[in-house]
């Protein structure tokens, strides 16, 4: 089983970085391969291009919380969830995750 995981081709796991422009400020962002690649199959199935969405996103993420420790952090955990999101899985929520770990 471990093969599947222990095989992953180390191109997939090289860090790559992307200037982007958000806000008008171009800034370097810098992820594995195989989460590029996941935000650009994302954004093209929204319509957009990468830099777009990751904007969108970004503006998003700021008006509803008002700022973004990580980004780079968030983009790799939109990546999960969306990955979640087309194997038809459970998300599990942050008070999902407390509530079980106090029980445990």
């Amino acid at each position: 089983m471990c093969q599947i995981y222990s095989g992953t081709a180390p191109e997939l796991y090289q860090c790559v970085s992307r200037s982007v422009r958000i806000n008008g400020v171009v800034t370097s962002l810098r992820l594995e391969l195989r989460f590029w690649q996941i935000l650009d199959e994302i954004a093209a199935g929204e319509g957009f291009s990468t830099p777009q969405f990751l904007g969108k996103i970004h503006d998003e993420v700021v008006a509803e919380r008002g700022d973004i420790p990580n980004f780079a952090s968030l983009l790799r955990v939109i990546c999960t969830v969306y990955l979640e999101n087309q194997a038809g899985l459970h998300v599990p929520t942050t008070e999902n995750t407390s509530a079980s770990a106090m029980h445990n």
